[in-house]
C-alpha cells in the first residue's frame, strides 16, 4: 500500500521488517521516519519501531533510480493478528464511503466518523474512551511532527484471534515519513527560518493547507495542530495524557534525536529547520493543552 517503493524482508530474527525507499534521493522521508519514531518514544504513544538502513547489491533499475538509503519499519503483527485499516472500518458508519479512492482529499475521513467506528467496534465504555485517548494522542505526536499523511490507510485496528476468542485494540502508529518539513530543499529551509516565516509554513502545512483527517464537511482539512486543537476543545479529558506528555517533555531531546542521525544522511539545514519545527510545535501545543 501507498506510493513508495518497498518492499518486506526477514532479517536474521523471528520478525519482518518493510523496507521503504525515499521516493527521491534526497527528500529525507528516511530520516523523517526513523526522527519521527524517537519523538513517539517521548511521547510515550504507542509506535512502530523504525531505523536507517541501506540495501546493498540491488540488480533491479527501481533501486538505481532512487538509490540504497531508506527506512526500515519492524513488523507489529503476530501470527494471529489482523490489521484492518481505516478505509475499510469507515464503510461501518459510512456505507457509501469510496475506500478504494484516492487516500488524499476525502471528506468523509472526519474525527467524528473515526469516533462512530470506535463506537461501533469498542462497546464497553471505558475500551471505547481508552480506544479514543490512544487514538488522540496519534494526533498530538501529528502535531508535533508535523505529519500531514494520516490518511486513511495510516491508522488502523488489530484483531488477534486466540482459539475461538478474539481481541481488537488500535495498532501502533505508523508511516510518518511526511513530517518535519522532509522534501524541502535547504535553500527553502533556510529562508524558512532566517525570515521568521516557520509559523506561517506550519499553518500552511499539507497536501494544499491541510492534513489527512477533516474536522466537518470541509472544503478542506484542518493542518495537524489546527485539528487538534479544535478537538482538544470540543473533547478536552481524552487529551488528558497528551496533555501532561507536552508539558513535560524536555526540549533538548528534540536536538539530541536529530543530532544521532549520521552526518551524511541529513544536511545542517535540514536538521536545524526539524528542531526549530518541534521546538514551535511543542510550544503551540503547549498552549493548547495547557
Amino acid at each position: 500500500m501507498g506510493s513508495k517503493p518497498k518492499f518486506w524482508f526477514q532479517s536474521n530474527i523471528r520478525r519482518r521488517w518493510l523496507f521503504k525507499y525515499p521516493i527521491q534521493r534526497d527528500s529525507g522521508e528516511h530520516w523523517a521516519e526513523k526522527i519521527c519514531a524517537e519523538v513517539a518514544g517521548l511521547l510515550g504513544v504507542s509506535c512502530a519501531r523504525v531505523e536507517l538502513a541501506a540495501f546493498e547489491n540491488t540488480p533491479n533499475e527501481l533501486a538505481s533510480r532512487v538509490g540504497y538509503r531508506g527506512s526500515v519499519s519492524e513488523e507489529f503483527t503476530e501470527e494471529n493478528d489482523r490489521l484492518i485499516h481505516g478505509n475499510e472500518l469507515l464503510r461501518l458508519v459510512e456505507p457509501n464511503y469510496d475506500a478504494k479512492a484516492t487516500r488524499f482529499h476525502q471528506p468523509h475521513h472526519t474525527l467524528n466518523n473515526i469516533w462512530s467506528v470506535f463506537d461501533d467496534v469498542f462497546s464497553n465504555t471505558a475500551e471505547n474512551t481508552a480506544a479514543k485517548r490512544r487514538f488522540s494522542e496519534y494526533l498530538t505526536l501529528d502535531a508535533l511532527i508535523g505529519n500531514t499523511d494520516r490518511h486513511h490507510e495510516n491508522w488502523g485496528l488489530l484483531i488477534r484471534y486466540d482459539g475461538n476468542d478474539f481481541r481488537i485494540s488500535i495498532a501502533p502508529s505508523y508511516d510518518h515519513a511526511s513530517s518535519l518539513g522532509h522534501g524541502l530543499h535547504d535553500v527553502r529551509r533556510n529562508s524558512l527560518l532566517s525570515e521568521g516565516r516557520l509559523a506561517a509554513y506550519v499553518a500552511r502545512s499539507g497536501r494544499r493547507g491541510s492534513g489527512g483527517i477533516y474536522w466537518a464537511n470541509d472544503e478542506q482539512a484542518p493542518s495537524p495542530l489546527e485539528l487538534v486543537r479544535r478537538a482538544a476543545k470540543a473533547y478536552p479529558s481524552l487529551f488528558d495524557s497528551s496533555k501532561a506528555r507536552i508539558q513535560e517533555l524536555d526540549e533538548n531531546s528534540f536536538d539530541d534525536i536529530v543530532q544521532r542521525i549520521p552526518q551524511d544522511w541529513m544536511t545542517q539545514p535540514a536538521r536545524e529547520f526539524a528542531v526549530a519545527l518541534l521546538l514551535h510545535n511543542l510550544n503551540e501545543l503547549r498552549e493548547i493543552l495547557k
